[in-house]
């Protein structure tokens, strides 16, 4: 960080503020786009809302922003309570997918544009505008048109004119969407360096979960409307509350086959494909605390943490390798266990060809259960 960046970070203390979400709801008619959302954003951090499309994540932006008007409920910035406040009026800046710049103004004058509308003085936008420039690293490129820059430069200077606002919370809307992979990645990563440089409240909504585990302090992950999980990156990836959450979040996602809960020789056991498989450990001390009526389970396991054998054991179930996926530096190979398809993270130079026979199995001590009825996480499990 060079001597400009962090005088300008330092300009930013006390600028933030946090954010609460309290029982709100945004309807289109008889569509419910957003239901009982209950969220807080804490000052400085980075909260990603993460979901597929169509499942509420931007209505919720939005209705912060002031673009949509809430149904019902209560949204804060700060002690502020926003409901009926212009956009204008609410302190934060948004970063668009699109970018947004004025095609006809030059990289100084897209940075200069909210000052000078606020009308400070011509040495005070000058300093800032050379300052926020230092900061996304394109000084170099004040005087050009946003024609003449690439889909990366565009990126930073709307950031950059996000930045210079100085404003209590950012949004940001899949500003990286536009961008090639490679480009996409080291973004992210400047992105990231920025936010905790400004420690300004900062609220994201991506349908990427790479882009989720990169950037967020927490991620909420939100489906037809509503939160579905809310924590820590690694922690919602490691003990997902729900098949949804579980098959969201992970490239490749996790395996979820449909198991039977069954006995082997008195011992706690999983019937997949028709094979009953023995258990031990804390899966089989996991299956004896199950109703009686819990007769079937969904058996979560995360491709890194499958475990293929070649010889059939009793804790393994037999298959066939459907396909395998080279992609340099390791291998995904997909079993097809008996219709129910498993995927293998592996080694790159692990030997399997399409059409072989190898078997399923895992670690009983890192595997996770889910209600096929509810869809929600077992209690106990890991």
């Amino acid at each position: 960080m060079n001597a400009r960046t962090f005088r300008f970070g330092s300009h930013l203390e006390g600028q933030s503020a946090p954010v609460s979400f309290q029982q709100v709801a945004k309807r289109f008619g008889v569509v419910t786009a957003v239901d009982d959302l209950n969220l807080d954003v804490e000052n400085g951090e980075m909260l990603v809302l993460l979901g597929p499309s169509g499942c509420g994540k931007t209505t919720s932006l939005r209705m912060l922003a002031g673009l949509e008007s809430i149904s019902e409920g209560t949204i804060r910035i700060g002690e502020t309570v926003v409901n009926t406040l212009p956009p204008r009026a609410r302190d934060i800046a948004m970063v668009f997918q699109s970018y947004a710049l004025y095609s006809h103004l030059t990289v100084y004058e897209n940075l200069a544009y909210p000052l000078r509308v606020r009308k400070l003085a011509k040495a005070e936008i000058d300093r800032r505008v050379r300052d926020v420039a230092d900061v996304v690293q394109i000084g170099e490129l004040l005087g050009r048109k946003p024609r003449e820059l690439s889909g990366g430069q565009r990126q930073r200077v709307a950031l950059g004119r996000a930045i210079i606002r100085r404003p209590a919370v950012f949004l940001m809307d899949e500003p990286l969407s536009n961008l090639d992979a490679k480009l996409r990645q080291h973004t992210r990563g400047e992105l990231k360096r920025f936010q905790r440089e400004l420690a300004t409240t900062t609220i994201y909504v991506t349908h990427d979960q790479a882009e989720a585990m990169t950037l967020a302090d927490r991620v909420a992950i939100m489906d037809r409307g509503v939160l579905q999980q809310l924590g820590p990156p690694r922690e919602v990836y490691a003990k997902p509350a729900s098949v949804f959450v579980a098959g969201f979040l992970g490239s490749p996602p996790m395996n979820l086959l449909n198991a039977r809960v069954t006995s082997v020789a008195g011992a706690p056991a999983l019937e997949i494909a028709g094979t009953a498989i023995q258990v031990s450990g804390g899966l089989a001390a996991r299956l004896a605390t199950l109703p009686a009526e819990q007769n079937e389970v969904i058996l979560g396991v995360r491709p890194e943490e499958v475990l293929i054998r070649r010889d059939r054991d009793p804790g393994s179930v037999p298959g066939e390798v459907f396909v395998v996926e080279d992609l340099g530096n390791e291998r995904l190979v997909t079993l097809d266990l008996g219709g129910q398809f498993a995927v293998a993270r592996v080694a790159a130079d692990y030997p399997a060809e399409m059409g072989e026979n190898l078997c399923f199995g895992f670690d009983p001590g890192r595997a996770h259960l889910f209600d096929p009825v509810s869809n929600r996480r077992l209690d106990g499990t890991r």
